[in-house]
């Protein structure tokens, strides 16, 4: 039987199998940020142990940075003391830091992609559930919890149960207007938020291979969303072009031995997955949520739907998520008015995204009501943004763009939205309070979010695009 890409790397990272189903996984990247590092070094203090692999951990602040006026010492003093404690533990144990006025820091999924840290055929861990992001580049790459964050730091290896396999696969050609983001909300709204629950999910078929490293990276970060351990897909020559010449990427003779082996990291065709999906590209329409999890999508100019339509045990979940967003069984959110946009987080602030939303807004003005907040994923996405003049157009349409950081993705700095807000946003989670205490998030893609922006409502884009 033929071996499927997880398979692939996921063999050749096992340094032994004591049983029970369970593998001691070597690591080979090790991504750390603020949030969720601190007590994994204090539990390496308390048992007299140093970072096995220092060379082989990355680290940035991303979570809790301020996105204005952003330098030390930070106001809020939780986010201060975060940020602080992780440049003393990575000094303390010889650990690359990308912090706050370097230019290499941003949001730990973008810069490691970007520096060409990340690399096919690799294993790489992150204590933060996006690290799936990674997985676009033909990785196994996934989100660990603080213990395990100690684990790998001690030893570079972590206790893993092999997770089943889910192939989907998205045939065709997405139609004007619709983004890989549309994409991955679509698949969310036909699986559910978790429908992938137990598995590593492989995206295949011609949609996905025709799209960018950034939009690839959109569909991985999202596979968190659906329950999934993480997602991935097999590199190819887009794969190679991006990374070549990046700051980290092997160079030369290296270079050429590193895409020889990448090119054998492919599902074989008689492999076989535990479960199967498959999307005709064609049917994918500008994609928003209007409930509390990520599953909860209808198309643009859909209608939400009414209780009797859904399975019995997911009704009370309904009412309770549209008692939450002010919303009713049976409306369309097309035209509905908003008051913030938000275009950010490790799911939308790459580059290519930021010129997506430039090309739409540019000669326009935000609607006078909405406030309009644009972060980049990274130092460099900014400044490749001022350079190609990406930050004149917005200021001429009254986008703020800020510096890099998480931001608005989540509470946990000062980017919150107010109670009741409406919000459309690019990041990955609509959760209850995600953005804010009572704040209430509409996800989509940049292209959606960048028209909202304009009309001040929920619009479709694709009226602009043919215009």
């Amino acid at each position: 039987m033929g071996k499927t890409l997880f398979d692939k790397i996921w063999e050749k990272h096992v340094v032994k199998e004591p049983g029970a189903g369970l593998s001691v996984l070597y690591i080979d990247r090790h991504f750390i940020h603020e949030v969720t590092s601190p007590q994994a070094f204090a539990g390496l203090k308390k048992r007299g142990l140093r970072v096995f692999r220092p060379e082989q951990t990355i680290a940035t602040a991303d979570h809790n940075v301020p996105t204005l006026n952003q330098h030390l010492p930070i106001r809020e003093e939780l986010s201060r003391r975060q940020v602080e404690t992780l440049i003393q533990n990575c000094a303390d144990h010889g650990i690359t830091l990308y912090g706050l006025g370097h230019p290499y820091q941003g949001i730990v999924h973008v810069i490691g992609p970007e520096l060409g840290i990340t690399q096919p055929g690799m294993t790489i861990v992150c204590g933060d559930s996006h690290t799936s992001t990674h997985g676009a580049f033909g990785c196994i790459a996934f989100g660990i919890g603080t213990s395990e964050v100690e684990m790998v730091l001690a030893t570079q290896c972590l206790l893993q149960a092999k997770p089943k396999q889910m192939r989907i696969t998205v045939d065709g050609r997405l139609k004007k207007g619709v983004v890989s983001k549309d994409a991955v909300l679509y698949i969310l709204s036909k699986i559910s938020a978790s429908g992938a629950t137990g598995y590593a999910i492989e995206y295949a078929g011609s949609a996905i291979r025709s799209m960018s490293m950034e939009a690839r990276m959109t569909i991985c970060n999202m596979s968190i969303e659906m329950g999934a351990r993480c997602g991935l897909i097999a590199p190819d020559e887009t794969t190679f072009s991006y990374l070549k010449n990046r700051q980290f990427a092997p160079k030369g003779s290296d270079w050429e031995r590193a895409v020889n082996y990448w090119k054998t990291l492919y599902t074989d065709s008689d492999a076989i997955f535990d479960k199967e999906y498959f999307f005709d590209a064609e049917e994918i329409e500008p994609m928003i949520t209007y409930g509390t999890n990520p599953g909860m999508g209808i198309p643009v100019t859909g209608a939400i739907p009414a209780q009797e339509t859904l399975p019995e045990n997911e009704r009370k979940a309904l009412a309770k998520a549209l008692a939450y967003m002010g919303l009713k069984e049976g409306e369309k959110l097309k035209g509905k008015k908003i008051d913030y946009v938000f275009i950010g987080s490790c799911t939308n602030s790459r580059l290519e995204d930021l010129r997506m939303v430039a090309q739409l807004v540019k000669g326009k003005k935000k609607a006078p009501h909405v406030e309009v907040w644009v972060v980049p994923g990274s130092k460099q996405v900014e400044a490749q943004a001022r350079a190609e003049g990406i930050d004149k157009i917005f200021e001429e349409a009254g986008f703020q763009l800020r510096q890099p950081g998480c931001s608005a993705c989540l509470g946990m700095n000062e980017d919150k939205i107010p109670a009741g807000k409406y919000c459309v946003s690019t990041s990955n989670r609509n959760f209850e309070g995600r953005q804010g205490a009572g704040a209430r998030t509409i996800l989509a893609s940049p292209l959606t979010a960048a028209a909202a922006a304009i009309t001040g409502e929920i619009t479709d884009v694709r009226e602009w695009l043919n215009d």
